[in-house]
């Protein structure tokens, strides 16, 4: 019985200039399948691999100037985190010895473990040892270098030191390197081109604060927010797209009874009025989740649509309590029922008890 093809990545045209450049999408997008095909560790069933002007599709990996980091942290068991790191130069076979040293010492010291050096993996934390993937990597000069979300897996504080000095090396680096996040929060702070991928398309490619500030469609939208994107309906009535609250001028030519699909991120709503022209959406409080420096407020609207408010600091609520949740109308992005964007059109709340 044959098996049923299954496609992991559609047709997509990638060209990737020296320097950082951000894979941002969510679990099962296909950014591992993406680096597996440019690693050489998966063949596409169509198109080229190119590297320098170079066709390298039919090359082995191992013959290929790349160098791989993945989530999971890969490290030799027996040999010592010098070792480790010395491992690739050695297997170059043209690197002196005291370059060798001072390399593994220079980037050992960058990744924070320069005085875990004699310690074998065994002897170290989970962080430790991704740490020591990321250093064997670095330490032998490639032409591409392919990152896996490598700082998944390390403490909130280390992700953020390691993500400063990750985006300095890389910033002018005479390699393609191809950088590969769920994290919208991430792929910002790098500040690179990014590339927006979902399930095995790639969605569109550009600077990432435009795509966050202006995205093209409901789903770049929802790839950059975290917090999840707050979805309302919308429908046009009457001349004017309604929502449980709030009116709105439609923009464009939509016919009555088009749908549209209103974008709300969580940190733009408020429970207090902060312009005269918010919209306001009534509601019963469900949850609130205090992290210590923000609140995540679970509101339940009218229609028994849901509502998070992304709020900073610590409040405290009482489920079940009546509230009303406001949004500033310019910070309110609107698709159609494609899912692309339209114009930010003029919006008037209406009038509220």
């Amino acid at each position: 019985m044959r098996q049923r093809a299954e496609v992991w990545l559609h047709e997509l045209n990638l060209e990737l200039p020296d320097g950082l450049t951000v894979l941002l999408g969510p679990a099962t997008a296909g950014k591992t399948s993406v680096m597996r095909v440019v690693a050489g560790l998966l063949a596409p069933t169509a198109g080229r691999v190119v590297v320098d002007g170079v066709d390298v599709t039919a090359i082995p990996v191992r013959k290929r100037s790349v160098a791989f980091v993945y989530q999971q942290f890969i490290n030799y068991p027996s040999l010592t985190v010098y070792e480790n790191i010395a491992s690739p130069l050695r297997l170059a076979r043209d690197v002196p010895p005291a370059d060798i040293d001072r390399r593994v010492r220079d980037i050992a010291a960058l990744m924070g473990i320069g005085a875990l050096l004699d310690r074998r993996p065994a002897e170290l934390s989970g962080g430790q040892q991704q740490r020591t993937a990321i250093a064997r990597a670095l330490a032998r000069p490639a032409d591409v270098l392919l990152l896996d979300e490598p700082l998944a897996n390390l403490d909130y504080k280390l992700r953020e030191q390691l993500r400063a000095d990750l985006k300095d090396m890389f910033r002018d680096a005479p390699a393609v390197v191809l950088y590969a996040t769920a994290d919208p929060a991430e792929a910002l702070s790098f500040a690179a081109p990014t590339v927006v991928l979902g399930e095995g398309r790639v969605q569109h490619v550009g600077d990432v604060a435009d795509l966050y500030e202006q995205p093209p469609t409901l789903s770049v939208a929802a790839t950059l927010s975290d917090p999840p994107l707050n979805r309302l309906p919308g429908v046009v009535r009457d001349g004017r797209i309604a929502c449980p609250g709030a009116s709105f001028a439609p923009p464009g030519a939509l016919g009555a009874g088009a749908a549209v699909t209103l974008g709300v991120r969580p940190h733009h709503v408020t429970v207090e009025r902060t312009g005269p022209d918010d919209l306001a959406f009534p509601a019963e409080i469900r949850l609130a989740e205090m992290t210590g420096s923000d609140t995540f407020l679970h509101l339940v609207l009218s229609d028994r649509r849901h509502l998070v408010a992304q709020l900073p600091g610590t409040h405290r609520f009482t489920p079940g309590e009546r509230a009303v949740a406001y949004v500033d109308p310019a910070r309110v992005l609107v698709f159609d029922d494609t899912g692309a964007r339209l114009p930010a059109p003029r919006v008037e709340a209406e009038p509220h008890g």
